[in-house]
This record gives structure tokens, sequence and C-alpha cells, in this order.
């Protein structure tokens, strides 16, 4: 992961920074002050309050990593500058499913922005995978857990992302 590069849109980068500067500036000394409490209590080794501070403490800097690494690698793309008619990180997309003719909207962001209940997709799902260098009129098959779904890409649009 050291030479790979992170994509994201600049809406997921400022959440990330967000964040990573809260569990810097905030949560870190209000651990820091829990774990000098739970020290006044007495004997460390049966002591649940220090142990639990002490893991929060360690899940903290270890996300704080986490987080530098993904900002340091990330190879941030606005959708808003983008255009074209073959879907691409970024790309708003609107699919009908062929079986049903539902129609679903699906935004490719970043692994770290995620979230299928807004429509947000990673780009490393298998429904973005299918989608990516496709165009508007083309038919995608994707395999998912449920089975083969066949879509008809209905229209791609490049806008900015709303996280």
């Amino acid at each position: 992961m050291a030479d790979q590069k992170i994509p994201m849109t600049p809406r997921g980068a400022q959440r990330l920074k967000e964040e990573l500067k809260r569990r810097k500036e905030v949560d870190r000394f209000q651990i820091v002050r829990a774990i000098e409490e739970a020290r006044g209590h007495g004997d460390l080794s049966e002591n649940a309050d220090y142990s639990a501070a002490k893991e929060a403490q360690s899940f903290n800097e270890g996300r704080i990593k986490e987080l530098e690494v993904m900002l340091a690698l990330s190879n941030i793309i606005d959708p808003a500058t983008l255009s074209g008619a073959k879907v691409v990180f970024g790309a708003t997309v609107k699919l009908s499913d062929s079986d049903t003719g539902d129609e679903v909207v699906y935004a490719i962001v970043g692994e770290q922005e995620a979230d299928i209940k807004r429509g947000l997709i990673s780009i490393s799902a298998p429904v973005a995978r299918a989608l990516i260098g496709r165009e508007v009129g083309d038919a995608v098959t994707v395999r998912t857990p449920k089975g083969s779904r066949e879509y008809e890409i209905l229209a791609v649009q490049f806008k900015e992302i709303d996280l």
C-alpha cells in the first residue's frame, strides 16, 4: 500500500482531516485524563477502568496513524471538474435493473467514503468495478452474493458529491 495512491473526493479528504484533528486535539487528551483518573483508583493489575482507557488509547493512536497514511497517499479527485461519457471514479451513475426495472443512482467514491444507504459505493465494490469504463446504454452484469444482476446505464454525471 505504501506506493499506492488512494482515490478520494475533496469532501472525503476533508472528513478524514477533521477526524484526524479531533483524534489528536480532543480524544487524545480525554483518554490521557481517563488514564490518570484510573491510576488514582489503585492497583493497576486489577483496574478495569485503567485497562479500558489504555485500550482506547491504543485504538486512537492506531487510527491516527491510519488516517495520516491515508491522507499522505490520497489522490484527491474532484468529480465536479470531470466530464465525459465513460464511468470513472467520481461519476454519479443512474442504473436500471434489467429484471425489475427499478432505478438506482450510485456515486463512485473512495473506500473510506462509501455508504450504500446514501448511494455512495466504493471504487472497489463489485458494482463500481463492473461500471468503470462503461457508457450510457451499456448493459453490465454484476456478480453479487445474491447472484448475478444485470443493469443498464441510463445516465452518467459528474457533480460535487455530498457526503
